[in-house]
């Protein structure tokens, strides 16, 4: 019998805990790691073995999922911290924090030299997919590193190969620009409809199903309607993402005129102080104190 596959997952915080909790509920012998040790309890709860060191994570794992803040958070505990030097040659690193898709490539060759296969896999979908394994993956890497790890990811959501290294990034990207967008003119439709006197969450009921109906319709209109901002996706996490995506397009020439306009929507929203509220809180700023609130 083929021993069962040994999983480590480096960062246990609003997206790895419930993903280390899914992963442990379908039978993945689990070893958890984060840098506060605390946020770790849940997935040990479960059956995780805890970590003191990511090295010590690592150290064994056939496969490590990484889910950490960002970028530099990244480059550091794998080539730092000694995560890099402590994975055995032949496992399979992945990592779905968002990072700038340049980033993922360098790190893609720097693990490949040591004989270590790499996947970006950054998700979508915030701790409620998470929760319910319905995460959208967006993968970039090797088609024989994705097999490798579809099963895994599976258990957590909707894996697709993208394309080639730091291709599932560039998904995100996408994904966050989409996103942006439509919860600006979400916030911006909800004021229109209570200065005009309708109710917007009858308003939202009206457009459920039609060709406005989206995730960001329903999720995100649901928390504005609750004034629930308590963070699904932090929006200094979300600018972040905005802004290597205008990096990029500048990079290539391009102009964005609606993803600079959600860019400068959200990041005057963080300068504002609003940058550990949820992304849905982008709200409270159309507001602007000009109308009832909702």
């Amino acid at each position: 019998m083929e021993a069962p596959m040994q999983v480590s997952i480096l960062g246990t915080g609003l997206m790895g805990s419930p993903m280390a909790i899914r992963l442990r509920r379908a039978g993945y012998p689990l070893t958890v790691w984060n840098r506060t040790s605390g946020k770790t309890a849940p997935a040990v709860e479960a059956g995780a073995r805890f970590a003191a060191t990511a090295a010590e994570a690592v150290a064994g794992a056939d496969v490590v999922l990484v889910i950490l803040e960002n970028g530099p958070v990244v480059e550091r505990v794998l080539f730092e911290d000694g995560v890099a030097g402590a994975l055995a040659p032949g496992a399979v690193l992945v990592d779905m924090s968002s990072i700038s898709p340049e980033a993922a490539r360098l790190h893609h060759d720097r693990l490949a030299a040591l004989g270590v296969a790499h996947l970006d896999a950054p998700v979508s979908g915030g701790p409620g997919g998470a929760e319910d394994g319905t995460l959208a993956i967006m993968v970039g890497g090797e088609e024989a590193t994705f097999a490798k790890a579809r099963d895994l990811l599976g258990v957590m959501g909707r894996p697709t190969l993208v394309g080639p290294p730091g291709s599932g990034q560039l998904a995100k990207l996408c994904s966050q620009i989409l996103s942006a967008t439509a919860i600006g003119a979400l916030s911006e439709v909800f004021v229109l409809a209570r200065r005009y006197g309708a109710d917007p969450a009858m308003v939202r009921q009206a457009l459920r199903g039609g060709f406005a109906e989206s995730r960001v319709l329903e999720v995100h209109g649901d928390r504005m309607l609750r004034r629930d901002f308590e963070p699904g996706g932090h929006v200094r996490t979300f600018v972040k993402d905005l802004r290597t995506a205008m990096t990029i397009a500048q990079g290539q020439n391009l102009s964005l005129p609606l993803a600079e306009l959600a860019y400068d929507l959200f990041a005057r929203f963080e300068r504002s102080g609003g940058g550990d509220s949820d992304i849905s809180g982008l709200l409270q700023q159309t507001e602007g104190g000009s109308v009832p609130s909702l």
